[in-house]
């Protein structure tokens, strides 16, 4: 199993390998079941971005798979410094990096072991705050609550799908909902809208990934004393808005029409705001 997205060097249990020829054994738990998350971070000006919310989160993750991190990975200053030295050898000022993590050993469903292994991938960053021209509600594929929906990985399957769904309407963007038809996601992304000068997203009791830039924005506009709603809200709701807009650590990316109905959500002034917070912070 190769890294798909990794350039000169990967740093693989501490050890920075070569990329080009790296593969992990067939018997690997991260091939064979899954058995393990990952995390996507941007690294920019000597740091992570939103580092202590990637760290809570791979954390938590751990916790409900019952894996063991490695001492290298047990803080924020632990995990800066895996990642300076991984795009220093690959002469990288800023970057994309993934960091998958996995069950070591063997085993059938059974583990023989907690202690989790991982690799640390990094490439070009390529940031994306282009407005998305039209996305549509999907229909084939919906969220699936469960105790590791809110992590990245054990669901990777759904985000296949729908990815495919997308691809195959023509859509420049899908939104998920859940079982009970909810506004949850986006394919890669989270959900946001403004109306009445409130900014509204999903719980993430429908399911959806609980996104670091999704907690950061949050964060930034309640400090700002803008009013957020988290809930179950349905799609008309979602219709009914002023602007809508996706967010994930590549960008914030404003909707210009979902279903059919149009938004001018790039030129609304508490995006714009928004924005301007979440740079700031």
């Amino acid at each position: 199993m190769m890294p798909t997205d990794a350039t000169g060097w990967v740093l693989h249990n501490g050890q920075l390998l070569p990329a080009a020829g790296f593969a992990l054994p067939h018997s690997s738990r991260a091939a064979l079941y899954g058995d393990g998350c990952f995390e996507t971070m941007v690294w920019s000006a000597g740091h992570i971005r939103y580092v202590s919310d990637h760290l809570a989160r791979l954390h938590q993750a751990c916790a409900v798979l019952q894996l063991q991190l490695p001492s290298d990975l047990q803080s924020a200053e632990d995990l800066a410094a895996c990642a300076a030295r991984l795009t220093a050898a690959n002469n990288l000022a800023s970057a994309r990096l993934r960091l998958q993590c996995w069950r070591s050993g063997a085993g059938l469903y059974l583990p023989e072991t907690s202690q989790a292994e991982y690799i640390l991938t990094a490439a070009p960053l390529h940031l994306n705050n282009a407005p998305i021209k039209v996305a549509g509600i999907a229909q084939q594929v919906h969220t699936v609550a469960s105790p590791l929906a809110f992590c990245k990985g054990p669901q990777g399957w759904l985000y296949v799908l729908a990815a495919q769904e997308r691809a195959a309407r023509g859509l420049d963007e899908l939104v998920l909902l859940d079982a009970q038809g909810h506004v949850a996601e986006a394919v890669a992304a989270a959900v946001f809208w403004l109306r009445e000068g409130q900014l509204f997203t999903s719980a993430l009791s429908t399911g959806c990934v609980a996104g670091v830039r999704r907690a950061h924005l949050l964060r930034v506009a309640q400090a700002q004393g803008l009013p957020c709603q988290e809930g179950l809200f349905g799609v008309a709701e979602l219709l009914q808005a002023e602007a809508v807009f996706t967010a994930n650590v590549a960008g914030i990316r404003a909707v210009q029409q979902v279903q059919g109905v149009r938004f001018k959500s790039e030129a609304h002034p508490l995006l714009q705001a928004l924005r301007q917070w979440d740079a700031e912070d």
